[in-house]
C-alpha cells in the first residue's frame, strides 16, 4: 500500500501546467462555492463513493482542505482505498489563495 506525499502549493502550480492532476476539496460545500484551486473538485461524503469507482487509482490525487491538516487523513484514506499518487497540500485552499489568488475559481 502507498503512503500519501506532501505538495507544496508551487509544486502543485507546477503540476498543473505540466500536466491535470486531479484536485480534491475535502472542505464544506459552502466554503468550495465560495472559491475552490482552479478545477478542483468537491469530495464529501455524497460523492466520494462515485469519485473512487470512477477516478483512475494511478492517476495524481492532490487533497486540499483548509490549512493542509485534514487533507492528510483524507489522503491516507484514499492510500488505503488502492490510490497510488497521492498528495496532501501543505497550507491548504488557504496557502493557495496567498500564493495564487488569480488562480481561485467561484
Amino acid at each position: 500500500m502507498s503512503t500519501f506525499k506532501h505538495l507544496s502549493v508551487e509544486t502543485l502550480a507546477s503540476m498543473m501546467e505540466g500536466g491535470s492532476p486531479v484536485v480534491v476539496d475535502i472542505r464544506d460545500a459552502l466554503s468550495y462555492h465560495q472559491g475552490h484551486i482552479e478545477d478542483a473538485q468537491l469530495l464529501d461524503n455524497d460523492s466520494i463513493q462515485s469519485f473512487m469507482g470512477e477516478t483512475d487509482k494511478s492517476a495524481s490525487v492532490v487533497v486540499c482542505c483548509y490549512h493542509g491538516n485534514s487533507s492528510q487523513s483524507a489522503a491516507a484514506f484514499l492510500c488505503q482505498q488502492g490510490f497510488q499518487d497521492v498528495y496532501s497540500l501543505d497550507g491548504g485552499f488557504e496557502g493557495w489563495r496567498a500564493a495564487f489568488p488569480d488562480r481561485v475559481s467561484r
